[in-house]
């Protein structure tokens, strides 16, 4: 019996030599369109698809390969008693390799294409043929990416069918992620009853959260922005806290980098900012962001929005410092050879660089045992804004104010931010009571409290954190508000002369 492989690409990578491999095995190829033209111009032999079905592609190309004899061949169990009867009745013979890629419906979207251009570039009769011959992968070799052509070619003849089964699994794997991709561009990524996530494998990590943990990191082809899809100039890999905290970093320098007040840098340790500062002069900001808290910002991430100078780079690298992730939006090759240059950990600092989030919602995704959460990303609006004490904030007080609430966003629950008009001056973060986070905060911006301003994550359930605030010398107070206790806490911040702002949000951060 002839033997037959099917091959319809849409990535001619390495199809040439594969085809060239199977018809010397004494293969018939099948093919279709731009693929049977591109192996013709190889030197193959080639059977049109429409000459082997007596049915030629109609509706301008959107139904070439959906026929029982396709179909047929790559479903049939040609050993099968009843299945050979209906092989011989309807003509229909076995396909046995299958080597299809889909048309480029991502290459598409990500290109800006209008949606009827989009939506021409979904495959039909592509994911019909690789899923049924997936299903029959016992017999049909099916093969979706060019780098298993060569594994392929020593499958075919072999007894072992472990390829095969890997094969399969690849196979479903490729038309489930090319479903979810359709599927998130047509529903704008509303939740429905069900969710798909199309993810593409980026890296295998060297480990997860602790060494024994295996990790890997998958980016969405459709986001903009942000640490999944930043390039790495330099340095080790990346491991999973690595990006875990360049993600806070790049966030939380992102959001303080819109509204032209200077220009920030950020220092986060373990999920948590430790540095914040802001300043027409970058290395100004990252000097002033380290003396905040230079105890923690070693081995810390550093990230800059714009342009890192030489300057900045000169000043990171001074001895006692060490960082571990440097992220910046563009760095100049001078001052990348600063990093390259600086012994130690010079060599192995991972250098990012890295563009702002697109602007606008997007959506969370955090997985518990046994499901997932999904969420709206938590923004607002200062607009909304309004003042609930007898004194107005001052415009310093005002800046002070805008700043400390953005860094709180970005901080552990309970988070409490302390904060001047040029840098942050103490966190509490993370403590299972607010005004025990009032106290780290405090404690921290020490004698720097005086004058400063304070952002509180969630409402104040007591006047407490308050009186401790305005004791310590804040002078201004941002909260979501929405206790019971509004009054007595405006109250206390009227009678200690303290200017409190309630935002009508709040900003959790578990």
């Amino acid at each position: 019996m002839k033997r037959r492989a099917l091959i319809s690409v849409s990535d001619k990578t390495g199809v040439l030599e594969f085809a060239k491999v199977l018809e010397a095995k004494g293969f018939e190829i099948l093919s279709t369109g731009g693929t049977a033209d591109f192996l013709r111009k190889g030197g193959l032999s080639i059977t049109d698809v429409g000459e082997y079905t007596g049915q030629p592609e109609v509706f301008g190309g959107r139904v070439k390969t959906l026929h029982p004899k396709i179909h047929g061949g790559l479903l049939v169990n040609p050993v099968d008693p009843k299945h050979k009867a209906e092989m011989d009745v309807h003509e229909i013979a076995p396909i046995e390799v299958l080597a299809v890629n889909l048309y480029p419906f991502e290459q598409t979207v990500l290109g800006g294409a209008r949606r009827d251009l989009a939506i021409e570039n979904i495959d039909i009769g592509g994911p019909a043929m690789i899923r049924a011959a997936a299903k029959n992968a016992q017999r049909v070799l099916v093969v979706v990416d060019p780098e298993d052509y060569p594994l392929a070619v020593g499958a075919v003849d072999a007894a072992d069918d472990s390829l095969r089964k890997t094969l399969q699994a690849k196979a479903f794997a490729h038309t489930a992620y090319y479903d979810s991709l359709i599927a998130e561009y047509l529903s704008h990524g509303e939740p429905g009853p069900t969710l798909t996530l199309g993810l593409r494998l980026r890296d295998k990590l060297r480990y997860g959260e602790n060494s024994h943990q295996k990790a890997v990191i998958y980016i969405q082809p459709f986001a903009h922005g942000g640490i999944a899809q930043a390039e790495q100039l330099w340095g080790k890999q990346l491991s999973y806290n690595n990006y875990l905290d360049a993600d806070c970093a790049w966030e939380l320098a992102s959001d303080l980098n819109t509204d032209g007040s200077g220009r920030p840098c950020v220092i986060v340790k373990h999920g948590n900012p430790c540095g914040v500062a802001w300043s027409d002069d970058v290395a100004m900001s990252f000097s002033q962001a380290r003396a905040g808290d230079p105890i923690s910002a070693f081995g810390g991430i550093v990230a800059i929005p714009g342009d890192l100078p030489v300057e900045a780079a000169d000043d990171m690298t001074q001895k006692g410092n060490f960082f571990e992730v440097v992220i910046c939006s563009r760095i100049s090759p001078e001052a990348l050879d600063v990093f390259k240059g600086r012994s130690g950990w010079g060599q192995d600092v991972r250098i990012l660089k890295a563009t702002k989030p697109t602007a606008g919602t997007y959506t969370e995704v955090r997985t518990i045992r046994g499901g997932a959460l999904i969420q709206e990303a938590d923004t607002d609006d200062p607009v909304d804004w309004r003042v609930v004490t007898s004194r107005q904030p001052s415009g310093a007080e005002t800046i002070a104010l805008r700043k400390a609430w953005i860094i709180a966003k970005h901080v552990k629950s309970n988070a409490i931010v302390v904060a001047s008009t040029d840098r942050l001056r103490g966190v509490g973060a993370g403590q299972m009571n607010r005004v025990q986070s009032v106290r780290f905060a405090l404690k921290q911006a020490s004698a720097e409290a005086v004058g400063s301003a304070l952002a509180s994550d969630a409402f104040f359930p007591f006047p407490d954190s308050v009186e401790a605030a305005a004791y310590a010398g804040v002078s201004a107070i941002v909260q979501p508000g929405g206790s019971k206790k509004d009054g007595e806490v405006i109250e206390a911040a009227n009678r200690l002369g303290v200017a409190m702002v309630f935002t009508g949000v709040r900003h959790f951060r578990h």
